[in-house]
Protein backbone atom coordinates (compact mmCIF):
# COMPACT_ATOMS: atom_id res chain seq x y z
CA UNK A 1 0.00 0.00 0.00
CA UNK A 2 1.27 3.48 -0.89
CA UNK A 3 1.13 5.93 2.02
CA UNK A 4 1.02 9.71 1.35
CA UNK A 5 2.22 12.35 3.77
CA UNK A 6 -0.36 14.86 4.98
CA UNK A 7 1.11 17.53 2.68
CA UNK A 8 1.18 15.20 -0.32
CA UNK A 9 -2.38 14.08 0.32
CA UNK A 10 -3.52 17.70 0.55
CA UNK A 11 -1.74 18.56 -2.69
CA UNK A 12 -3.29 15.57 -4.45
CA UNK A 13 -6.76 16.46 -3.18
CA UNK A 14 -6.24 20.06 -4.32
CA UNK A 15 -5.15 18.92 -7.81
CA UNK A 16 -8.04 16.51 -8.23
CA UNK A 17 -10.48 19.00 -6.79
CA UNK A 18 -9.35 21.73 -9.17
CA UNK A 19 -9.59 19.38 -12.11
CA UNK A 20 -13.16 18.55 -11.17
CA UNK A 21 -14.06 22.22 -10.65
CA UNK A 22 -14.69 21.87 -6.92
CA UNK A 23 -14.48 24.80 -4.47
CA UNK A 24 -10.93 25.29 -3.13
CA UNK A 25 -10.40 24.17 0.47
CA UNK A 26 -10.46 27.01 3.03
CA UNK A 27 -6.93 26.11 4.05
CA UNK A 28 -5.65 27.39 0.71
CA UNK A 29 -6.40 30.97 1.69
CA UNK A 30 -3.56 30.80 4.22
CA UNK A 31 -0.99 29.77 1.61
CA UNK A 32 -2.22 31.86 -1.33
CA UNK A 33 -1.98 35.54 -2.23
CA UNK A 34 -4.71 37.58 -3.96
CA UNK A 35 -4.04 39.10 -7.35
CA UNK A 36 -3.91 42.57 -5.76
CA UNK A 37 -2.63 43.35 -2.25
CA UNK A 38 -2.52 46.73 -0.52
CA UNK A 39 0.63 47.00 1.63
CA UNK A 40 2.64 49.73 3.41
CA UNK A 41 4.96 49.84 0.38
CA UNK A 42 2.14 50.19 -2.13
CA UNK A 43 -0.13 48.00 -4.23
CA UNK A 44 1.37 44.63 -5.15
CA UNK A 45 -0.05 42.75 -8.13
CA UNK A 46 0.20 39.07 -9.09
CA UNK A 47 -1.13 36.70 -11.74
CA UNK A 48 -2.27 33.69 -9.75
CA UNK A 49 0.61 34.13 -7.29
CA UNK A 50 3.26 35.14 -9.85
CA UNK A 51 4.51 38.72 -9.21
CA UNK A 52 4.10 41.22 -12.04
CA UNK A 53 7.00 43.43 -13.19
CA UNK A 54 6.15 46.51 -11.08
CA UNK A 55 5.72 44.34 -8.00
CA UNK A 56 9.13 42.73 -8.51
CA UNK A 57 10.98 46.05 -8.41
CA UNK A 58 8.88 47.39 -5.50
CA UNK A 59 9.51 44.30 -3.36
CA UNK A 60 13.23 44.16 -4.11
CA UNK A 61 13.60 47.85 -3.28
CA UNK A 62 11.90 47.21 0.02
CA UNK A 63 14.06 44.14 0.72
CA UNK A 64 17.30 45.96 -0.01
CA UNK A 65 16.23 48.95 2.10
CA UNK A 66 15.23 46.70 5.02
CA UNK A 67 18.53 44.84 4.84
CA UNK A 68 20.33 48.18 4.81
CA UNK A 69 18.56 49.18 8.03
CA UNK A 70 19.43 45.83 9.60
CA UNK A 71 23.09 46.07 8.61
CA UNK A 72 23.33 49.65 9.90
CA UNK A 73 21.85 48.84 13.32
CA UNK A 74 23.74 45.57 13.78
CA UNK A 75 27.16 47.07 13.00
CA UNK A 76 27.10 50.42 14.81
CA UNK A 77 29.85 49.16 17.12
CA UNK A 78 32.18 48.49 14.19
CA UNK A 79 31.53 51.72 12.31
CA UNK A 80 31.83 53.75 15.50
CA UNK A 81 35.25 52.19 16.22
CA UNK A 82 36.35 52.89 12.64
CA UNK A 83 35.22 56.51 12.95
CA UNK A 84 37.15 56.99 16.19
CA UNK A 85 40.28 55.55 14.56
CA UNK A 86 40.07 57.71 11.45
CA UNK A 87 39.17 60.77 13.51
CA UNK A 88 42.27 60.31 15.68
CA UNK A 89 44.40 59.72 12.59
CA UNK A 90 43.12 62.91 10.95
CA UNK A 91 44.12 64.78 14.12
CA UNK A 92 47.65 63.39 14.02
CA UNK A 93 47.49 60.18 16.06
CA UNK A 94 47.99 57.53 13.37
CA UNK A 95 49.83 54.35 14.22
CA UNK A 96 49.87 52.06 17.24
CA UNK A 97 52.86 53.81 18.82
CA UNK A 98 51.26 57.25 18.49
CA UNK A 99 49.12 57.66 21.56
CA UNK A 100 46.23 60.14 21.50
CA UNK A 101 46.48 61.80 24.91
CA UNK A 102 44.16 64.52 26.17
CA UNK A 103 46.75 66.27 28.31
CA UNK A 104 44.46 69.18 29.24
CA UNK A 105 41.41 66.87 29.28
CA UNK A 106 38.73 66.77 26.60
CA UNK A 107 36.75 69.91 25.87
CA UNK A 108 33.65 70.37 23.73
CA UNK A 109 35.59 71.08 20.53
CA UNK A 110 36.22 67.36 20.17
CA UNK A 111 33.28 65.26 19.01
CA UNK A 112 33.37 61.95 20.90
CA UNK A 113 30.14 60.28 21.94
CA UNK A 114 29.40 60.94 25.63
CA UNK A 115 33.04 61.45 26.60
CA UNK A 116 33.61 63.59 29.66
CA UNK A 117 35.80 66.38 30.95
CA UNK A 118 36.76 64.68 34.20
CA UNK A 119 38.98 61.92 32.86
CA UNK A 120 42.49 61.78 31.38
CA UNK A 121 42.04 59.68 28.22
CA UNK A 122 44.74 57.84 26.27
CA UNK A 123 43.75 56.03 23.05
CA UNK A 124 45.48 54.05 20.34
CA UNK A 125 44.73 51.29 17.80
CA UNK A 126 46.71 48.15 17.07
CA UNK A 127 47.49 47.17 13.49
CA UNK A 128 48.24 43.49 13.96
CA UNK A 129 48.11 42.64 10.25
CA UNK A 130 51.05 45.00 9.69
CA UNK A 131 52.89 44.93 13.02
CA UNK A 132 52.27 41.38 14.17
CA UNK A 133 52.10 40.66 17.92
CA UNK A 134 52.14 43.99 19.72
CA UNK A 135 53.35 44.87 23.20
CA UNK A 136 51.51 47.37 25.41
CA UNK A 137 53.41 48.36 28.54
CA UNK A 138 50.72 49.68 30.88
CA UNK A 139 51.67 52.13 33.67
CA UNK A 140 50.48 51.54 37.23
CA UNK A 141 47.16 52.94 38.35
CA UNK A 142 45.46 52.74 34.95
CA UNK A 143 41.92 51.71 34.17
CA UNK A 144 41.78 50.30 30.67
CA UNK A 145 40.64 47.68 28.21
CA UNK A 146 40.96 46.44 24.65
CA UNK A 147 38.02 46.25 22.22
CA UNK A 148 38.10 44.56 18.84
CA UNK A 149 37.01 46.14 15.55
CA UNK A 150 33.33 45.40 16.29
CA UNK A 151 33.73 47.05 19.70
CA UNK A 152 33.54 43.73 21.48
CA UNK A 153 35.38 43.25 24.75
CA UNK A 154 38.78 41.59 24.32
CA UNK A 155 40.33 42.10 27.76
CA UNK A 156 40.94 44.44 30.66
CA UNK A 157 44.17 46.23 31.53
CA UNK A 158 45.16 48.08 34.67
CA UNK A 159 43.14 48.10 37.88
CA UNK A 160 40.50 45.68 36.56
CA UNK A 161 43.01 43.63 34.55
CA UNK A 162 45.48 40.92 35.54
CA UNK A 163 48.14 43.48 36.52
CA UNK A 164 45.64 44.72 39.18
CA UNK A 165 46.78 48.31 38.80
CA UNK A 166 50.46 47.59 39.36
CA UNK A 167 51.28 47.99 35.67
CA UNK A 168 52.62 45.32 33.38
CA UNK A 169 53.34 44.14 29.86
CA UNK A 170 50.47 42.95 27.66
CA UNK A 171 50.93 41.06 24.41
CA UNK A 172 48.19 41.43 21.78
CA UNK A 173 48.41 38.67 19.16
CA UNK A 174 46.72 38.59 15.73
CA UNK A 175 43.74 36.33 15.01
CA UNK A 176 44.90 32.77 14.39
CA UNK A 177 48.40 33.43 15.68
CA UNK A 178 50.24 30.17 16.45
CA UNK A 179 53.73 31.47 17.09
CA UNK A 180 55.68 31.30 20.31
CA UNK A 181 54.43 33.33 23.27
CA UNK A 182 57.34 34.59 25.39
CA UNK A 183 57.14 34.63 29.14
CA UNK A 184 56.38 37.77 31.11
CA UNK A 185 53.31 39.01 29.27
CA UNK A 186 49.60 39.15 29.95
CA UNK A 187 48.07 37.71 26.78
CA UNK A 188 45.21 39.30 24.81
CA UNK A 189 43.74 37.46 21.79
CA UNK A 190 41.23 39.67 19.93
CA UNK A 191 39.39 38.37 16.88
CA UNK A 192 40.43 41.32 14.69
CA UNK A 193 43.55 43.23 13.64
CA UNK A 194 42.47 46.78 14.37
CA UNK A 195 41.75 46.93 18.09
CA UNK A 196 40.99 49.92 20.29
CA UNK A 197 43.12 50.48 23.38
CA UNK A 198 41.42 52.66 25.97
CA UNK A 199 43.26 53.87 29.05
CA UNK A 200 41.94 56.21 31.70
CA UNK A 201 44.17 57.94 34.22
CA UNK A 202 42.82 59.17 37.54
CA UNK A 203 43.24 62.89 38.19
CA UNK A 204 42.27 62.57 41.83
CA UNK A 205 45.76 63.72 42.85
CA UNK A 206 46.09 66.26 40.05
CA UNK A 207 46.33 66.31 36.26
CA UNK A 208 50.08 66.86 35.93
CA UNK A 209 51.21 63.69 37.77
CA UNK A 210 48.58 61.67 35.88
CA UNK A 211 49.97 62.89 32.54
CA UNK A 212 53.55 62.20 33.65
CA UNK A 213 52.62 58.67 34.71
CA UNK A 214 51.35 57.91 31.22
CA UNK A 215 54.02 59.68 29.16
CA UNK A 216 56.89 58.22 31.17
CA UNK A 217 55.68 54.62 31.35
CA UNK A 218 53.19 53.79 28.56
CA UNK A 219 54.90 52.06 25.66
CA UNK A 220 53.47 50.39 22.52
CA UNK A 221 55.62 48.54 19.98
CA UNK A 222 55.75 45.35 17.87
CA UNK A 223 57.10 42.32 19.70
CA UNK A 224 59.64 41.80 16.90
CA UNK A 225 61.19 45.15 17.83
CA UNK A 226 61.26 44.49 21.58
CA UNK A 227 65.07 44.58 21.71
CA UNK A 228 65.16 48.08 20.27
CA UNK A 229 61.63 49.54 19.99
CA UNK A 230 60.90 52.87 18.38
CA UNK A 231 59.92 55.59 20.83
CA UNK A 232 56.24 55.81 21.72
CA UNK A 233 54.90 59.22 20.72
CA UNK A 234 52.22 61.15 22.55
CA UNK A 235 49.98 63.43 20.51
CA UNK A 236 48.19 66.02 22.62
CA UNK A 237 44.58 66.00 21.43
CA UNK A 238 43.27 68.64 23.84
CA UNK A 239 41.91 71.87 22.34
CA UNK A 240 41.62 70.26 18.91
CA UNK A 241 38.37 70.43 16.93
CA UNK A 242 38.01 67.04 15.27
CA UNK A 243 35.26 64.48 14.75
CA UNK A 244 35.10 60.80 15.75
CA UNK A 245 31.31 60.37 15.42
CA UNK A 246 30.09 58.15 12.58
CA UNK A 247 27.87 59.50 9.82
CA UNK A 248 24.25 58.54 9.31
CA UNK A 249 24.16 58.68 5.53
CA UNK A 250 25.41 56.50 2.68
CA UNK A 251 29.02 56.96 3.81
CA UNK A 252 28.19 54.80 6.85
CA UNK A 253 28.20 51.77 4.56
CA UNK A 254 31.47 52.86 2.92
CA UNK A 255 33.04 52.90 6.39
CA UNK A 256 31.66 49.43 7.13
CA UNK A 257 33.16 48.20 3.88
CA UNK A 258 36.59 49.43 5.00
CA UNK A 259 36.23 47.39 8.21
CA UNK A 260 35.18 44.28 6.29
CA UNK A 261 38.17 44.56 3.94
CA UNK A 262 40.64 45.02 6.82
CA UNK A 263 39.51 42.22 9.10
CA UNK A 264 39.57 38.40 8.93
CA UNK A 265 36.52 36.93 7.27
CA UNK A 266 35.61 34.94 10.38
CA UNK A 267 35.65 37.98 12.67
CA UNK A 268 31.86 37.85 12.31
CA UNK A 269 29.47 34.96 11.79
CA UNK A 270 28.25 33.72 8.38
CA UNK A 271 24.79 35.08 9.25
CA UNK A 272 26.13 38.60 9.85
CA UNK A 273 28.40 38.36 6.78
CA UNK A 274 25.40 37.26 4.76
CA UNK A 275 23.36 40.31 5.70
CA UNK A 276 26.28 42.59 4.87
CA UNK A 277 26.95 40.77 1.60
CA UNK A 278 23.28 41.14 0.66
CA UNK A 279 23.77 44.92 0.32
CA UNK A 280 26.97 44.49 -1.73
CA UNK A 281 29.75 44.54 0.89
CA UNK A 282 31.91 41.44 0.41
CA UNK A 283 35.48 40.89 1.57
CA UNK A 284 37.91 40.93 -1.33
CA UNK A 285 35.47 42.63 -3.70
CA UNK A 286 34.87 46.32 -4.46
CA UNK A 287 31.82 47.96 -2.96
CA UNK A 288 30.32 49.62 -6.02
CA UNK A 289 26.55 50.03 -5.66
CA UNK A 290 24.63 51.50 -8.57
CA UNK A 291 22.53 54.64 -8.22
CA UNK A 292 19.46 52.66 -7.26
CA UNK A 293 21.29 50.89 -4.43
CA UNK A 294 22.93 54.12 -3.24
CA UNK A 295 19.50 55.69 -2.99
CA UNK A 296 18.10 52.76 -1.03
CA UNK A 297 21.07 52.61 1.34
CA UNK A 298 20.83 56.35 1.92
CA UNK A 299 17.18 55.85 2.86
CA UNK A 300 18.17 52.92 5.06
CA UNK A 301 20.72 55.05 6.90
CA UNK A 302 18.09 57.71 7.59
CA UNK A 303 15.61 55.12 8.86
CA UNK A 304 18.26 53.39 10.99
CA UNK A 305 19.41 56.67 12.53
CA UNK A 306 15.78 57.48 13.35
CA UNK A 307 15.35 54.02 14.84
CA UNK A 308 18.43 54.39 17.04
CA UNK A 309 17.13 57.72 18.31
CA UNK A 310 13.71 56.25 19.14
CA UNK A 311 15.42 53.41 21.02
CA UNK A 312 17.54 56.00 22.87
CA UNK A 313 14.73 58.28 24.03
CA UNK A 314 11.90 55.78 24.33
CA UNK A 315 13.39 52.32 24.88
CA UNK A 316 10.89 49.49 25.13
CA UNK A 317 13.27 46.95 26.63
CA UNK A 318 13.61 46.02 30.28
CA UNK A 319 16.60 46.92 32.40
CA UNK A 320 17.17 50.48 31.15
CA UNK A 321 15.40 52.48 33.84
CA UNK A 322 17.37 52.93 37.06
CA UNK A 323 14.20 53.29 39.14
CA UNK A 324 11.76 50.94 37.39
CA UNK A 325 9.26 51.05 40.26
CA UNK A 326 8.73 54.76 39.67
CA UNK A 327 6.88 55.26 36.37
CA UNK A 328 7.60 58.99 36.52
CA UNK A 329 11.41 58.68 36.68
CA UNK A 330 13.43 59.20 33.53
CA UNK A 331 16.85 58.27 34.93
CA UNK A 332 18.34 55.48 32.84
CA UNK A 333 21.50 53.50 32.21
CA UNK A 334 23.35 52.95 28.94
CA UNK A 335 23.77 49.21 29.62
CA UNK A 336 20.40 47.50 29.84
CA UNK A 337 20.46 45.18 32.86
CA UNK A 338 24.14 46.15 33.27
CA UNK A 339 24.92 43.63 30.54
CA UNK A 340 27.99 44.70 28.57
CA UNK A 341 27.86 41.80 26.10
CA UNK A 342 24.18 42.54 25.33
CA UNK A 343 23.62 38.78 25.23
CA UNK A 344 21.64 36.64 27.68
CA UNK A 345 20.26 33.11 27.53
CA UNK A 346 21.79 32.62 24.11
CA UNK A 347 19.97 35.64 22.68
CA UNK A 348 21.45 38.92 21.49
CA UNK A 349 19.66 42.01 22.78
CA UNK A 350 19.47 43.93 19.53
CA UNK A 351 17.93 47.11 20.95
CA UNK A 352 20.23 47.06 23.97
CA UNK A 353 23.24 46.89 21.66
CA UNK A 354 22.02 49.80 19.57
CA UNK A 355 21.21 51.83 22.68
CA UNK A 356 24.78 51.62 23.89
CA UNK A 357 26.80 51.81 20.67
CA UNK A 358 24.81 54.71 19.23
CA UNK A 359 25.47 56.82 22.32
CA UNK A 360 28.77 55.66 23.80
CA UNK A 361 32.08 54.04 22.95
CA UNK A 362 34.21 51.34 24.51
CA UNK A 363 32.98 48.24 26.33
CA UNK A 364 34.25 46.41 29.38
CA UNK A 365 32.36 44.46 32.06
CA UNK A 366 34.03 46.77 34.57
CA UNK A 367 31.75 49.58 33.39
CA UNK A 368 28.76 47.75 34.82
CA UNK A 369 30.35 46.15 37.89
CA UNK A 370 29.77 48.66 40.67
CA UNK A 371 31.82 48.23 43.84
CA UNK A 372 31.26 50.53 46.81
CA UNK A 373 33.78 53.35 46.85
CA UNK A 374 35.50 52.27 43.62
CA UNK A 375 35.23 52.97 39.89
CA UNK A 376 32.29 54.95 38.62
CA UNK A 377 28.62 54.66 37.79
CA UNK A 378 26.36 56.78 35.62
CA UNK A 379 22.80 58.00 35.37
CA UNK A 380 21.41 59.45 32.14
CA UNK A 381 18.53 61.92 31.89
CA UNK A 382 17.51 62.23 28.25
CA UNK A 383 14.06 63.75 28.93
CA UNK A 384 12.70 66.15 31.53
CA UNK A 385 10.44 65.20 34.46
CA UNK A 386 7.41 65.46 32.16
CA UNK A 387 9.12 63.06 29.71
CA UNK A 388 9.51 65.84 27.17
CA UNK A 389 12.67 66.79 25.24
CA UNK A 390 14.82 69.41 26.93
CA UNK A 391 14.44 72.85 25.31
CA UNK A 392 17.63 74.89 25.23
CA UNK A 393 15.71 78.15 25.50
CA UNK A 394 14.24 77.24 28.90
CA UNK A 395 15.51 76.86 32.47
CA UNK A 396 15.62 73.50 34.26
CA UNK A 397 16.76 72.42 37.71
CA UNK A 398 18.29 69.17 38.97
CA UNK A 399 18.11 68.69 42.74
CA UNK A 400 20.69 66.45 44.40
CA UNK A 401 19.82 65.64 48.03
CA UNK A 402 22.43 66.16 50.71
CA UNK A 403 25.25 63.69 51.29
CA UNK A 404 25.79 62.78 47.66
CA UNK A 405 27.15 59.23 48.12
CA UNK A 406 30.57 59.27 46.46
CA UNK A 407 34.02 58.39 47.72
CA UNK A 408 35.75 60.62 45.16
CA UNK A 409 33.54 63.19 43.41
CA UNK A 410 30.40 63.63 41.32
CA UNK A 411 29.97 65.51 38.05
CA UNK A 412 27.16 66.52 35.70
CA UNK A 413 27.96 66.92 31.99
CA UNK A 414 25.66 68.23 29.27
CA UNK A 415 25.52 66.80 25.73
CA UNK A 416 24.27 67.71 22.27
CA UNK A 417 21.38 65.46 21.16
CA UNK A 418 22.57 65.48 17.55
CA UNK A 419 26.24 64.59 18.02
CA UNK A 420 25.90 62.85 21.42
CA UNK A 421 29.09 64.76 22.25
CA UNK A 422 29.67 67.58 24.72
CA UNK A 423 27.41 70.56 24.05
CA UNK A 424 29.34 73.44 22.52
CA UNK A 425 28.69 76.67 24.40
CA UNK A 426 30.77 79.44 25.95
CA UNK A 427 31.68 76.86 28.59
CA UNK A 428 34.45 74.83 26.88
CA UNK A 429 34.21 72.17 29.61
CA UNK A 430 30.43 71.76 30.02
CA UNK A 431 30.64 70.00 33.37
CA UNK A 432 29.99 71.03 36.94
CA UNK A 433 30.16 69.06 40.14
CA UNK A 434 31.66 68.67 43.56
CA UNK A 435 35.10 69.70 42.24
CA UNK A 436 33.82 72.86 40.53
CA UNK A 437 35.06 76.16 41.91
CA UNK A 438 32.09 78.30 42.88
CA UNK A 439 29.63 75.43 43.25
CA UNK A 440 27.46 76.22 46.25
CA UNK A 441 25.41 74.01 48.52
CA UNK A 442 21.96 74.73 49.81
CA UNK A 443 21.51 75.32 53.54
CA UNK A 444 20.62 71.66 54.11
CA UNK A 445 23.71 70.40 52.28
CA UNK A 446 21.90 69.54 49.05
CA UNK A 447 22.77 70.90 45.60
CA UNK A 448 20.78 72.44 42.79
CA UNK A 449 22.16 72.34 39.25
CA UNK A 450 20.65 74.70 36.67
CA UNK A 451 20.47 74.28 32.90
CA UNK A 452 19.61 77.48 31.04
CA UNK A 453 20.83 79.85 28.29
CA UNK A 454 21.87 82.31 31.01
CA UNK A 455 22.74 81.69 34.65
CA UNK A 456 19.95 82.33 37.13
CA UNK A 457 20.87 85.22 39.42
CA UNK A 458 23.29 84.09 42.11
CA UNK A 459 23.60 80.58 40.64
CA UNK A 460 26.52 81.12 38.28
CA UNK A 461 28.61 78.39 39.95
CA UNK A 462 25.78 75.86 39.69
CA UNK A 463 24.92 76.52 36.05
CA UNK A 464 25.40 74.68 32.75
CA UNK A 465 24.71 76.71 29.65
CA UNK A 466 22.19 75.59 27.03
CA UNK A 467 21.55 76.83 23.49
CA UNK A 468 18.16 78.22 22.39
CA UNK A 469 16.83 76.20 19.49
CA UNK A 470 18.76 73.08 20.53
CA UNK A 471 17.89 70.18 22.76
CA UNK A 472 20.34 68.47 25.12
CA UNK A 473 20.68 65.63 27.60
CA UNK A 474 22.85 65.07 30.64
CA UNK A 475 24.81 62.40 32.48
CA UNK A 476 25.37 62.31 36.22
CA UNK A 477 28.67 60.56 36.96
CA UNK A 478 29.38 59.13 40.39
CA UNK A 479 33.08 58.49 40.98
CA UNK A 480 33.58 56.02 43.80
CA UNK A 481 29.84 55.51 44.32
CA UNK A 482 28.82 54.44 47.81
CA UNK A 483 26.11 52.07 49.02
CA UNK A 484 23.24 54.61 49.13
CA UNK A 485 23.66 55.12 45.37
CA UNK A 486 24.07 51.43 44.67
CA UNK A 487 21.09 50.30 46.75
CA UNK A 488 19.05 53.34 45.61
CA UNK A 489 18.27 54.70 49.07
CA UNK A 490 19.74 57.96 47.79
CA UNK A 491 18.61 59.10 44.38
CA UNK A 492 18.81 62.30 42.34
CA UNK A 493 15.71 64.35 41.68
CA UNK A 494 14.18 64.47 38.25
CA UNK A 495 15.11 67.45 36.08
CA UNK A 496 12.22 69.91 36.37
CA UNK A 497 11.25 72.78 34.10
CA UNK A 498 11.57 76.02 36.06
CA UNK A 499 10.46 78.46 33.35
Amino acid sequence: MIRLSAVSAFALAFTLGSALGQVLPAELEAISIPDKVETPIGTLEFFDGVPKDATISTVYDNLDRMRGVEVFLDNVGAVSMYSVRTGLADAGAKGANKIALFEQLMDSQTLVVTANTSTLYAYTYTDLANDGPTVIEVPPGMLGFLNDAWQRFAGNMGVTGPDKGKGGKYLVVPPGYDGAIPDGYFLLKPSTNRNFMFLRGSIKNGLKPAVENITSKLRVYPLKDAANPAATEFVNMSNKPFNTVFASDFSYFESLNKVIQEEPIDAISPEVRGAIAAIGIVKGKPFAPDERMKKLLSEAATLADATARVITYHPRIDGVRIYPDDPNSVWSTAFANKNTSFEADGTMGLDARVLYYFNAGGVTPAMAATHPGQGSDYGLAVLDSNKQPFDGSKTYRLHLPKDVPVNDFWAVTIYDTQTRSQLQTSQPFPTIGSQTDGMTKNADGSYDVYFAPEAPAGKEGNWLQTVPGKSWFTILRMYGPLEPWINKTWRPGEIDLVE
